[in-house]
């Protein structure tokens, strides 16, 4: 027996395309919701990448500013280290590397330093009582008649020129020498120099070199003159020496 379908077919169309828009409804609402979710997410991590940029340039700011205290206090440093170059030069009568130019100058041929130290300190009044009475009384007369003349200037020059006289520089050096002849020629030579005193020798014994060559090391001790002023024909002089021997400064 044959199946006879009593439904029209508008009504079967139309429901089929009832169903079909439906299905586009649904899918139209998922792929909307999918892409609010989407613009949601991304509207967070903005803002997560917006609060990041703001520690980020609060911390670029801090150290621009650390950054700057810095360079200002490299600044600082420079001029104090200006000033302390500046007031040793005024509290020593001759520079330290004048002095270091001139002891490498007296070298003996073959003969080499290895090490200097230079020690400032109070004088510890080696002179005898006689000369120390008599230049005493000279330098009361002197302050005296300064005083009488120009008054407390000069009291105060004459105070600074004693506080320098006060100070001594002791010299520690160290060498090489091929043997003792040059260490007594090198004693000699800086005893004979105008910027030093008092060389004395402190040690001198064998050093053997890695190649098996035997040498001589020696300690000296001396003392920068107090009362040296170097003019700067002087300084040119013992540069220009300087530049000739194994010391380049």
């Amino acid at each position: 027996m044959p199946n006879i379908n009593f439904v029209p077919d508008d009504y079967i169309q139309s429901n089929e395309s009832r169903h079909t828009n439906v299905f586009c409804v649904v899918m139209l609402l998922i792929v909307m919701i999918g892409l609010t979710g989407a613009f949601g997410i991304i509207k967070v991590r903005q803002k997560s990448c917006a609060a990041q940029e703001g520690l980020v340039n609060a911390r670029m700011s801090h150290m621009q500013v650390a950054i700057k205290q810095f360079e200002q206090l490299q600044a600082k440093r420079k001029e104090m280290m200006k000033t302390a170059l500046m007031t040793a030069e005024l509290l020593e009568p001759v520079p330290r590397s004048i002095a270091l130019a001139s002891l490498t100058n007296e070298l003996p041929s073959g003969a080499s330093l290895m090490d200097v130290k230079f020690n400032q300190k109070e004088s510890s009044g080696v002179k005898s009582d006689q000369t120390s009475k008599y230049q005493a009384a000279k330098k009361t007369n002197s302050n005296a008649k300064a005083g009488e003349s120009h008054g407390g200037r000069d009291q105060s020059e004459a105070a600074k020129v004693s506080m320098e006289k006060d100070l001594e520089t002791q010299i520690e050096i160290g060498g090489i020498a091929p043997s003792d002849l040059q260490v007594a020629a090198y004693i000699e030579q800086l005893g004979s120099s105008p910027l030093f005193e008092g060389v004395a020798l402190v040690e001198s014994k064998e050093y053997k070199t890695p190649e098996a060559v035997i040498l001589r090391e020696f300690k000296l001790r001396a003392m920068l003159r107090n009362n040296m002023r170097l003019m700067d024909d002087d300084v040119k002089k013992i540069r220009a020496k300087a530049e000739k021997s194994v010391y380049n400064f």
